[in-house]
């Protein structure tokens, strides 16, 4: 207490001046005559250019914030949009499914693909299902579009798929409507390669491309691919058709493994 008497006394000349320079200002602004009210005006424009660089600060932090939330909000609409895109796909793709699989005179089971390359040394994807299902080894896995590979390895619950883009997957296959057969090779991209074609077939880019038949594993006419080029080797008794396959491997999302042909196809 007696510390605060002292600082009072030390400060009275400061604190008597802020006391009659506040009860002033008071009494100034109260009254309503002419020239006060010319003060006041003068005053409030002074304020006004003091605060406006305070005002002009405020504004343009509110002004970021709403920009941030715009964007925040953008980011949210630009998912949303491209979710329901991808589902409008996989809608689209599962109904072309659906309608291959009724038309089909196959046996069929449908599976989800869960992983690519599981494999270092095969190309390959991983299906969800299995044994348990009714899957066995060397069984065509196709989509609406053609062959895509075959069963290579069975769990119980998953299935392992060597895919047509293997380097050692070979496919014995007719071009239509010649009927000239031989055997399909990966190359590049969507492109394979058909050789052990007959020097003398007459083969016409645009033929269609299906499974020949011979082998144990595909049933006939499964669709493979068209022809976009023809190749004549010289000094070889053998032409070489390039065929462009229509499914896109490295978007596979839902196949169909082959479990035994009921009827033959047409």
């Amino acid at each position: 207490m007696r510390n605060f008497y002292l600082s009072l006394l030390r400060y009275k000349d400061h604190l008597i001046f802020l006391i009659a320079v506040t009860l002033s200002l008071t009494i100034l602004l109260k009254n309503d005559s002419p020239d006060i009210l010319i003060i006041r005006g003068k005053f409030s424009d002074y304020f006004s250019f003091i605060s406006s660089p305070f005002a002009w600060v405020k504004s343009m932090a509110q002004l970021q914030e709403e920009t941030q939330l715009l964007r925040e909000k953008n980011i949210q609409l630009t998912m949303e949009l491209e979710a329901m895109l991808r589902a409008q796909e996989e809608n689209n793709g599962l109904r072309d499914l659906i309608k291959f699989k009724r038309e089909s005179q196959l046996k069929l089971l449908a599976a989800k693909v869960v992983n690519m390359g599981a494999s270092s040394n095969l190309s390959s994807i991983t299906l969800d299902i299995g044994s348990n299902h009714g899957v066995k080894e060397n069984q065509p896995v196709l989509v609406p579009e053609g062959v895509i590979g075959k069963t290579v390895v069975v769990g119980e619950k998953s299935t392992v798929v060597q895919i047509i883009n293997d380097v050692n997957y070979r496919l014995s296959v007719r071009i239509l409507p010649s009927g000239n057969a031989g055997i399909l090779q990966f190359i590049s991209n969507d492109v394979c390669e058909v050789r052990e074609l007959q020097k003398h077939a007459e083969i016409s880019i645009g033929d269609k491309v299906v499974t020949s038949g011979f082998s144990q594993i595909y049933p006939n006419n499964l669709p493979v691919g068209e022809v976009v080029e023809v190749i004549d080797e010289r000094g070889s008794f053998q032409k070489v058709a390039k065929v462009r396959i229509k499914p896109k491997l490295g978007a596979l999302l839902n196949v169909f493994i082959v479990v035994e042909e009921i009827n033959e196809v047409d």
